[in-house]
């Protein structure tokens, strides 16, 4: 016989509801559990979880974005680099093109003198590098070969003495080493390297020379498909960029040519040879903060060592590290004033990263680019602590060159 189903009244309802059927062991059927509902599958990311995986990916994304940037143009490191110096060279020479032309000079009559200016002044000092170092050379060689007999005899009888065997196989092994197949691989190296500097030098001149006398026209004919706020902030950036470069490698001559000064006198009180070209050396060096004009003096400090003796060598190593001090403490936050706002830790990355990349041009060039790109972050945010328009020379905005 069928079971009847039990039902009950529900107050408030007119419909009878079923009654749990009884468990067969007297107890009511325990009620059955309750599914959750799916997550859809863009809830996913929208939990704390899902933010951090968008967050890494777009970090993964700009990352991948930038390697390959860089990787593209190392590729094209002949053209990059020879625009980059031009960029740079401009961006110091042009106040003087537009001083010439204020005056009334046609402008490609003000780029020419100031080119002729700029390429007379580099080849005087290389004229005059050349000359000091072929008249001096003789007498720093026989210094260098009498100060490295005293080195080897006072490493025979020093206080760890070395045996005249190990010597000569030391000796043996250099003059092994300069005759290898590897020297000679390097010098073929070597002679490819001399051939792109070259090549980049002259590309790097013809376009400094259109730089600076189009320059204004080459970046308004780049900010034509471009209006509005986006236009004048484009505008702003080309200023500032101009403004920082400038600033920086006038500011960085000044101190370079402070710390050539002095460092250059005390190496001619001292009658250290080849006084002339190691000053020259300090003021190349000085390009490349925190660390060029230090590894310049060392160069100086050894050369007095072979030549002059200990004595000396330490003098110049105070010196050096004098001038160092007055640099850092002094000189640059007068004169660099507002063009290089970076921490030094900010410095030495960036001259890190542009070593890897591109050894001494990359560490020459690191520090003004990463001065840039900080002055175009703060225009963009409108963080600019200059609002004032830097380069009056640009054209208005949405004129066409001419």
């Amino acid at each position: 016989m069928a079971r009847a189903r039990l039902t009950e009244q529900v107050p408030g309802t007119d419909t009878p509801q079923p009654l749990s059927a009884p468990h067969p062991n007297g107890h009511e059927a325990a009620a059955a559990p309750k599914k959750r509902p799916a997550k859809q599958p863009s809830a996913l990311w929208t939990d704390g979880l899902g933010r951090v995986g968008t967050r890494a990916a777009q970090v993964l994304l700009i990352l991948t974005v930038a390697v390959v940037s860089v990787y593209a143009l190392m590729q094209i490191k002949l053209l990059v680099i020879p625009v980059l110096i031009a960029l740079i060279l401009a961006a110091a020479i042009g106040p003087f093109v537009n001083m010439l032309r204020r005056r009334g000079i046609p402008g490609g009559v003000a780029t020419g003198l100031a080119f002729v200016a700029l390429l007379a002044v580099l080849a005087g000092i290389s004229t005059v590098i050349y000359f000091s170092v072929r008249n001096q050379w003789g007498e720093l060689a026989a210094q260098a070969s009498s100060g490295l007999d005293e080195l080897e005899q006072f490493l025979l009888t020093g206080p760890v003495p070395i045996e005249q065997e190990q010597l000569d196989q030391a000796r043996e092994g250099i003059v092994q080493f300069a005759t290898s197949s590897q020297v000679r691989s390097g010098a073929i190296t070597g002679l490819s390297v001399v051939t792109e500097f070259i090549a980049g030098a002259s590309l790097m001149v013809v376009i400094l020379f259109f730089f600076l006398k189009d320059g204004a026209k080459i970046w308004t004919f780049f900010l034509r498909p471009f209006s509005g706020q986006r236009e004048a902030k484009l505008r702003r950036v080309g200023s500032r960029t101009l403004e920082v470069l400038g600033g920086y490698v006038r500011g960085t001559a000044i101190v370079a040519l402070v710390d050539t000064v002095a460092i250059g006198a005390a190496l001619l009180i001292m009658q250290v040879p080849l006084a002339f070209p190691l000053a020259i050396i300090v003021f190349i060096g000085a390009f490349i903060p925190l660390v060029g004009a230090t590894v310049a003096g060392i160069l100086a400090a050894l050369v007095a060592l072979v030549a002059n003796g200990p004595v000396v060598a330490l003098i110049v190593v105070a010196v050096v590290v004098a001038v160092n001090q007055l640099e850092g403490d002094l000189l640059q936050p007068i004169v660099m004033g507002k063009s290089l706002q970076l921490h030094a830790l900010v410095i030495l990355m960036a001259l890190t990263a542009g070593t890897i990349l591109a050894g001494i041009v990359g560490a020459v060039l690191s520090v003004p680019l990463t001065a840039v790109a900080w002055a175009i972050i703060q225009v963009w945010t409108a963080e600019d602590p200059n609002l004032e328009d830097m380069n009056p020379d640009l054209p208005p905005p949405h004129s066409q060159p001419v």
